[in-house]
């Protein structure tokens, strides 16, 4: 198994916009390697930090890295869209920061057995939750046709989406496809040969498409971010980090949204909706690795920070 490790990305950018109090309390909703958790929990007092990833491995790994804040961390083995309800329902209704990383954990790209890469032959997995049902085998093997050009080509944003739901349509009726190498291969095939320049261009928005899939990723993403900035104190900031233009775009409606002083139709002469701003949006545009961090990090290279806060209770 690969060894958990994962390079915390804006690590720096997140801890000065969470603008951490010793005794507030924190929520990181995607723990992964714990880097960002740890770095908030090792600020905090009397504070506590609640921590959710959904995949196992991440909650035993970051146990042990956070064992010296064991007494201020508490972990949760959910999908951070369950956050709202998992925090009200104990007894957590008011929070001083929310971290939210939306990319990938480096230990999930890097472990082949877990199917998310194209650069590696494996079973095609791609769950973040192990024991969740739905794979990548089950998505590729068993959608229908449109069903699977849709996915590709909204999720993915591939132009070929339709070429290459025809053809893997039309490769699974002869064999099934089990492995990440046989659906790159017919990824590959699909592209014309002026453009092939490595799987990195060929493969990754057909791969990115179908783990979002698996993982519904973007279910409710919007909605989830809405919760936990109005679950936040006056003064108190959520952080969020994003990987592709699907992602981003969901953060940056959400906030637009929560800063909204009113939503009434521009031409009404009178406000009727009542609603009310409840965020200052403090990244007019987001925030991007620095090119040494980009340097080191090939990661972080398309990754994009926005930070608000909470203005009013």
């Amino acid at each position: 198994m690969t060894e958990f490790a994962h390079v915390p990305v804006m690590l720096r950018e997140c801890v000065e916009g969470l603008d951490i109090k010793g005794d507030g309390i924190y929520v990181d909703c995607t723990l992964g390697g714990g880097g960002h958790s740890g770095e908030i929990a090792s600020r905090l007092t009397t504070g506590k930090l609640i921590a959710f990833d959904k995949d196992s491995e991440a909650i035993e790994f970051a146990k042990r890295r956070l064992a010296p804040y064991a007494d201020r961390t508490t972990f949760v083995h959910d999908d951070f869209k369950h956050a709202p309800e998992r925090l009200s329902s104990a007894g957590i209704t008011r929070l001083d920061g929310v971290l939210m990383d939306l990319g990938v954990s480096s230990y999930q790209l890097d472990s082949a057995e877990r199917g998310f890469s194209y650069s590696a032959d494996a079973p095609l997995d791609m769950r973040m939750d192990k024991e969740q049902y739905l794979t990548a085998f089950n998505v590729v093997n068993e959608y229908p046709e449109q069903r699977l050009a849709d996915i590709i080509f909204r999720y993915g944003e591939e132009r070929y989406a339709r070429k290459i739901a025809k053809e893997i349509v039309r490769h699974r009726q002869t064999e099934t496809i089990a492995t990440t190498a046989q659906l790159a291969e017919i990824t590959e095939r699909c592209y014309p040969p002026k453009d092939r320049k490595g799987r990195a261009s060929t493969c990754k928005r057909t791969f990115q498409a179908i783990r979002i899939e698996v993982n519904g990723e973007l279910d409710g993403l919007k909605e989830t971010i809405e919760k936990l900035a109005l679950m936040l104190k006056p003064g108190g900031r959520i952080c969020v980090i994003s990987f592709h233009s699907l992602e981003d775009r969901a953060v940056k409606t959400a906030f637009k949204f929560l800063e909204a002083d009113c939503i009434c139709p521009p031409r009404q002469p009178i406000c009727t909706c009542g609603k009310k701003k409840e965020v200052e949006i403090l990244t007019k545009k987001p925030i991007v690795a620095s090119e040494q961090e980009r340097e080191a990090n090939p990661r972080s290279q398309s990754a994009k920070l926005r930070i608000a806060q909470r203005v009013r209770a």
